[in-house]
């Protein structure tokens, strides 16, 4: 699209030849990210053992929340009345409400009544102090490890793929989705469709269709001598 614009504009306003450059017509590369399937998610949260690390990546999971907005968050942003968190200055500097699950609230009592974080839900090595990231993304990573997953590329971003792509497998709409996750457009969201096995093993597969029919036609000839 843009090179036919260009194009357009040096054809037709600055009459002028125009060749478009070869990097216009490169294929387009489109990776799916990795996702870890329930059990796998269970399986790592359960591995860790410190009361803070597990409640942190839990909370993740329950929440699809950035590296970033996961260590910037503090203790008033937990509203436990209306069950909702509140996201401030997310990507694009844009502040959007997360539900807070009933289960996620009651690990975070528990988290609070033992850590008493200050300003900040995770504190640092020092109160008042927010978490390094490199510490969570370490977290993540030697449970990784521990249970063998490494070959898999999981990252902290796989928890927040996992956590979208399992809310689409149990019924939630791409718009929800979209704005669950801070998208700026619904084409970042559409990715979980490519990536949800549970809507591929819903499709009915046309190979399935055509050899049940070519069964039954068998079956119908059988009869008949």
């Amino acid at each position: 699209m843009a090179s036919q614009s260009i194009s357009f504009f040096f054809k037709f306003v600055l009459k002028r030849e125009y060749h478009a450059p070869k990097i216009f017509n490169t294929a387009h590369c489109s990776k799916l990210p990795a996702v870890m399937s329930v059990d796998e998610v269970r399986n790592i949260i359960l591995s860790v053992k410190n009361l803070k690390h597990r409640t942190l990546l839990s909370l993740v999971y329950s929440t699809g929340m950035r590296l970033q907005e996961l260590c910037n968050l503090k203790i008033e942003h937990i509203d436990s009345k209306q069950m909702v968190i509140k996201v401030v200055a997310g990507k694009g500097k844009k502040d959007r409400m997360l539900p807070l699950s009933p289960l996620i609230l009651t690990e975070l009592r528990a988290y609070f009544r033992l850590y008493k974080p200050e300003v900040y839900l995770f504190n640092g090595s020092v109160k008042g102090s927010k978490y390094n990231p490199r510490t969570v993304q370490h977290i993540l990573s030697k449970a990784i490890v521990n249970l063998g997953l490494e070959s898999k590329n999981f990252s902290f971003h796989t928890l927040r793929h996992s956590f979208a792509t399992h809310l689409y497998d149990n019924g939630t709409d791409l718009i929800t989705i979209q704005h669950l996750m801070g998208h700026g457009h619904i084409s970042q969201s559409m990715q979980y469709l490519h990536i949800s096995t549970k809507r591929l093993a819903n499709i009915v597969n046309p190979y399935d269709v055509l050899s049940a029919n070519t069964d039954n036609k068998i079956k119908d000839i059988s009869c008949k001598q």
